[in-house]
């Protein structure tokens, strides 16, 4: 019963999201839960097209201000401009493709990887 549940309550590896760098800008999808208690990101949310950043953002999802709580947040964590943020499609859905100039695929797979527990390596 318990390996089940473990099995149930895994988080997807950041592997599993389709990252693409090119022309020194990243692309990659995005789940947003708007209007929710914290900004944060919370790993990769896996679905039938291959997962995306799972993003809770506090603002509401009302004339784009959702959309913004999401570019500042990876702004903010990734050390870039908001406006190096953009939004390529999926401006009204929950699941967005977003593109970011001056950042690495890597500096993105960091931001879903977990983070290791007071005395825990990774993998173990």
């Amino acid at each position: 019963m318990a390996e089940i549940e473990n099995k149930a309550t895994e988080k997807a590896e950041p592997e599993a999201m389709e990252i693409r760098e090119q022309n020194g800008e990243v692309t990659f999808r995005v789940r947003v839960t708007p209007r929710g208690s914290r900004d944060a990101i919370e790993g990769v949310y896996d679905d039938a097209e291959g997962g995306a950043m799972k993003v809770r953002v506090t603002s509401p999802p009302v004339e784009g201000e959702a959309n913004d709580g999401v570019r500042r947040l990876l702004a903010g964590r990734l050390n870039v401009a908001p406006s190096a943020v953009r939004i390529l499609a999926g401006e009204q859905s929950r699941t967005k493709r977003v593109s970011i100039a001056g950042v690495t695929a890597a500096q993105v797979r960091n931001l879903i990887e977990p983070i290791p527990k007071k005395g825990q390596t990774k993998g173990g």
